[in-house]
């Protein structure tokens, strides 16, 4: 694991984290809203790093470290964000990347597949949706806790315990979910952000897709993964998803919800180094 870094990109600053060797294949992990890179594990991106992977993760705009704009004012959109992914690589040096966009992310995911060929070695959408609006929606208890308010920013507690609610629902029906473990992460999440009031400014922003085709038009060898058990898109938008793409395969994580419990990361680690082996140079 090497130490945290402030990369500028445009007139942001990112906070950006690496591990394993820059010489090995890179594989940059995008989280999905509101998620800062510590919700992809220092453990979890080890073990991924361990099969010789180059693994990268960051706090993307209005999350952790990175710059962020004031809450519900967010000056951005998916494509910008789909350009700050682009400047990391740029900014390790990085030519194509395998490329795992997460929830929210999976748009970010696809501009870059789709808008920005040339960066992409492979693709992986994770916990996301193909967006078709007669797939199931997401479950009422879901809904309702997006519709709930968030705390006063100065309350360091509430918001660690909104924190925990979310990812409690998040998983759904999942009997994965781990309390202690979320709980741990959402009280550094809260520590290391500069303004916790603006990580909702990612449900937001503008989400106008790729401007040079869709999905039909990913060249790139494509994964998706997704949960069984997942309250905010159910599984058949994974299926779809998978329909849509011209070359993608399907990893589907029993008993897990939209969250990546621990226990299913060794089928996740196996299916995304196999994955990221496809198109070796």
């Amino acid at each position: 694991m090497n130490p945290e870094t402030m990369i500028p990109v445009g007139d942001v600053e990112l906070c950006v984290q690496t591990f394993g060797a820059p010489s090995d294949p890179a594989i940059l992990l995008i989280h999905g809203a509101s998620a800062s890179m510590i919700w992809w594990e220092t453990e979890l991106c080890e073990c991924l790093s361990s099969p010789g992977r180059f693994v990268i993760r960051y706090d993307q705009r209005d999350t952790g470290r990175s710059t962020n704009d004031p809450a519900g004012h967010p000056a951005y959109d998916m494509n910008d964000l789909a350009l700050d992914a682009t400047g990391i690589l740029d900014a390790l040096g990085l030519e194509p990347a395998h490329v795992v966009g997460r929830s929210m992310s999976g748009g970010t995911a696809l501009v870059l597949a789709v808008d920005h060929p040339e960066r992409i070695e492979t693709v992986t959408f994770m916990s996301t949706t193909p967006g078709d609006p007669g797939l199931p929606p997401p479950t009422p208890e879901f809904m309702e806790m997006i519709d709930n308010e968030t705390p006063d920013p100065a309350d360091h507690d509430a918001w660690v315990d909104y924190i925990v609610r979310a990812i409690r629902t998040y998983a759904g029906t999942s009997p994965l979910f781990d309390e202690e473990h979320v709980r741990a992460l959402a009280q550094l999440d809260v520590v290391r952000t500069r303004d916790v009031s603006s990580t909702s400014n990612h449900f937001a922003i503008e989400t106008p897709g790729p401007t040079r085709g869709g999905i039909a038009d990913v060249a790139a060898p494509a994964l998706v993964v997704h949960g069984e058990l997942d309250p905010v898109f159910p599984l058949p938008h994974a299926l779809a998803f998978r329909e849509a793409l011209p070359h993608a395969s399907l990893l589907v994580l029993e008993d897990a919800g939209h969250d990546l419990p621990a226990e299913r990361w060794p089928e996740f680690i196996e299916g995304l180094v196999a994955h990221t082996d496809r198109t070796r140079r």
